[in-house]
């Protein structure tokens, strides 16, 4: 009703009109903004704004056209105002903000699980390590018996005369899978 005053004061021209019906749309809305924010703002179940949609396009665009009406219901409601012509557009832009914030919350539980990963290798490489030194240290001592230990035996039993293959299968029965340095040709 407000809104075909206000547009019937606008086609005479009457500005006092005018001035009184943009005063009663302005102390309506406001009062709407009042009411939506009581109703529906209670962070941190709910966003901590609210939107207020306008119907009509020209009561729509006379709200916008007061900043100072748009200012005072953000900072003082918490209310958004959208028309017909920018509904879609700010909900895609809540949507976007929305899946921004949910993926920043995923990125800090990736970054903590790369941490885990992090220190769970830096523990992995420590055992590799000292893996790597037992098998150093475990190859060294091999070298030393393959090498000197058995050198030394050779050296005692150089002066010992070899017996037959088949007269040492009697002391050696198990060795009868035979792969000592004859069979490696």
């Amino acid at each position: 009703m407000m809104a075909i005053q206000l547009q019937g004061a606008y086609e005479i021209g009457d500005v006092a009109q005018i001035e009184g019906c943009q005063k009663i749309l302005e102390a309506t809305i406001k009062k709407m903004a009042k009411d939506i924010g009581d109703k529906y703002i209670d962070p941190p179940n709910t966003t901590d704004f609210a939107i207020m949609f306008l119907p009509f396009e020209g009561i729509y665009a006379e709200v916008v056209r007061k900043a100072s009406l748009l200012d005072d219901l953000h900072r003082n409601f918490k209310i958004v105002v959208t028309g017909p012509t920018t509904l879609a557009a700010i909900l895609n832009s809540l949507q976007m903000g929305f899946k921004t914030l949910a993926i920043q919350k995923r990125s800090s539980e990736v970054w903590k699980i790369l941490g885990a990963v992090k220190q769970e290798f830096e523990t992995f490489g420590g055992l590799l390590d000292k893996a790597q030194k037992n098998i150093s240290t475990g190859l060294n001592q091999l070298d030393d018996v393959m090498g000197k230990r058995t050198k030394a035996i050779q050296r005692k039993l150089r002066d010992v005369e070899t017996i037959g293959v088949a007269e040492a299968k009697l002391f050696f029965p198990e060795s009868d899978n035979n792969t000592g340095p004859e069979d490696d040709n």
